[in-house]
């Protein structure tokens, strides 16, 4: 097969493009420019997509002896992926940046891009099991990232490869460092990358400006002090608040909830946060097989920990999924990916955006 390779300049997409070309593919790597300033989306190992990205994987390319280009995708990673976080925020809602780039950028700009120049399939570094249009775990389960590839569609999929999702990260280093990968010991990036201080507060005032509201304490309704938006809020938030002054009966205190039109936020105890029943809309099913009736699963609702043994339906395009364990801090923005475990790895049965909670 003719396979894309996108290289984001680390170790995982590295050994990925050379597993490809050990497989027999005639692979070409590509990596993706998401920032018209890359010199600003890196501090250490926060951020990614810079210039020392780029030759990190030309390096790679040229050791595998594979062709290399970089495709300029700033502006649509800009529109669909950094707008769409602001604008959710503004919302009082919370959105999961890396889910919207693999949705809209990597499987679906990049893969169109790639089908229209003959390609067959886009090989990236994510840690993941695909076997016959089958989506699951990875093997290593601190690293999984099925949960941000669950909106992908079958017809995505049926042109996806994730070779290292069958093996441990320690692995990938290792065999990096066998292959003279200089990438083998570089750090992995995290937070958001084009956020790389990981002040998310003052990037979103930067582009939302000031919006004032009222903190209030949800059980006695008084009004413990000022902020200057809700977009500076998720739910389930404990520092920062901005209180001050301890609550009556000495515990902490936590987002609850967030009122866009007015600016309120709403505070209170713990036990508060937990929910019961989830409500989630613009349901995708990566094997196109939506829900038939209740079906018992498990429900994930934050990239890494947030799971539950749990039951959903699906009816009327709302998926419900009602968790056996109380999860705490489920806000609206976030994905809702729904697993069917099995002996060979949690099959992903489907995914949706949470619309509402309840207790």
């Amino acid at each position: 097969m003719r396979v894309l390779a996108a290289m984001s300049g680390g170790v995982d997409s590295a050994v990925a493009a050379a597993r490809a070309v050990d497989a027999g593919h005639d692979v070409t790597g590509v990596h993706l420019a998401l920032s018209a300033k890359p010199g600003t989306l890196r501090t250490g190992s926060r951020g990614c997509c810079t210039v020392e990205d780029a030759h990190d994987a030309r390096r790679a390319a040229d050791i595998l002896g594979i062709p290399f280009y970089v495709w300029d995708f700033a502006e649509r990673f800009t529109e669909e992926v950094i707008e769409d976080f602001v604008a959710e925020y503004a919302a009082g809602r919370t959105p999961n940046p890396c889910l919207k780039c693999n949705e809209r950028i990597k499987f679906e700009a990049l893969l169109d891009k790639a089908i229209a120049l003959g390609f067959d399939a886009v090989c990236t570094g994510h840690y993941a099991r695909l076997a016959d249009g089958t989506l699951r775990r990875a093997k290593d389960a601190g690293k999984d990232q099925s949960y941000v590839l669950a909106s992908l569609t079958p017809e995505q999929l049926r042109h996806a490869m994730f070779p290292v999702g069958d093996t441990t990260k320690d692995d990938i280093r290792a065999e990096a460092a066998a292959r003279d990968l200089a990438v083998a010991d570089k750090p992995d990036s995290y937070d958001i990358c084009f956020i790389p201080d990981g002040d998310t507060r003052a990037f979103l005032e930067s582009r939302i400006g000031s919006r004032p509201g009222q903190l209030v304490d949800a059980e006695s309704g008084a009004v413990l002090g000022v902020h200057t938006g809700v977009h500076g809020f998720t739910v389930g938030q404990r520092h920062g608040l901005g209180i001050d002054r301890p609550a009556p009966d000495g515990r902490p205190r936590y987002v609850l909830s967030l009122e866009p039109v007015d600016g309120t936020v709403r505070v209170g105890p713990a036990d508060r946060l937990s929910v019961r029943e989830i409500v989630a809309d613009r349901a995708v099913w990566p094997h196109n097989r939506p829900l038939d009736g209740v079906v018992e699963c498990v429900a994930q609702v934050r990239a890494h920990g947030g799971t539950s043994p749990a039951t959903a339906e699906f009816r009327d395009g709302t998926l419900t999924v009602r968790p056996q364990a109380q999860l705490r801090g489920v806000a609206p923005g976030q994905a809702v990916v729904l697993y069917r475990p099995d002996a060979d790895g949690d099959v992903v049965l489907g995914s949706a955006t949470i619309r509402a909670t309840s207790a």
